[in-house]
């Protein structure tokens, strides 16, 4: 039984040794950026395989579209690698740990980097779909306030614990960690067709707002 318990505890110390040294290395400068990329690709396709599921399990469509899975998948390739450099570059700009460099770095992340990513999701989508400029401008105007609203919702409290405690190379892993909700929702936003009425009714809000 001894002897049982050392073999043990020796895979499980070995085992520990080996994970920390793969961790370590997926996130070397080495490797940081294949590791961003990879981990915004499969949330991205995870994002929309949930999305599909939910919507085969309420009968709005029938199956599930492989083709719409790969293309939300793809698109976070692009997105993985805008969120790596803008990371980089935030943190270079604007160094520091301190509270009041947090709220600087969350305004401007919300106000440019938010902006950028969304920009570049559609815009990678409207490639792998083969969309005119002009439906790529439509879509834009129609959907992408609606990811923007929730990024404010979501993201400034997430933020700060990003900007706060973790050092640069681990934000794209965090980023990913919060925002499979983030990613379910995107695809919703992507592929739902919203009808005259209710655009008419956002309208007649936003109207009544002004």
């Amino acid at each position: 039984m001894a002897a049982a318990a050392r073999k043990l505890l020796f895979l499980q110390n070995r085992f520990a040794v080996k994970t920390r040294k793969f961790f370590n290395t997926m996130f070397s400068d080495k490797y940081l950026l294949y590791t961003n990329v990879g981990l915004s690709l499969s949330l991205s396709g995870l994002g929309d395989l949930i999305e599909q599921k939910y919507e085969i399990y309420s009968k709005e469509i029938t199956e599930w579209d492989k083709k719409r899975t790969l293309d939300m998948t793809l698109s976070g390739t692009t997105v993985g690698v805008v969120c790596h450099y803008w990371y980089m570059f935030l943190d270079r700009t604007i160094p520091g740990y301190t509270v009041r460099i947090v709220f600087k770095k969350i305004i401007v992340d919300q106000l440019i980097g938010s902006p950028l990513a969304i920009s570049t999701f559609f815009g990678s989508i409207a490639l792998l779909e083969g969309s005119t400029m002009q439906e790529f401008i439509t879509e834009v105007k129609q959907k992408a306030w609606r990811l923007y609203a929730a990024e404010w919702m979501i993201w400034p409290p997430c933020q700060f614990l990003n900007f706060y405690v973790l050092s640069t190379k681990y934000r794209v892993l965090f980023d990913n960690l919060v925002s499979l909700g983030y990613d379910v929702y995107t695809s919703r936003v992507k592929h739902h067709n919203y009808s005259s009425s209710e655009e008419c009714v956002e309208e007649t809000y936003y109207a009544e707002v002004d």
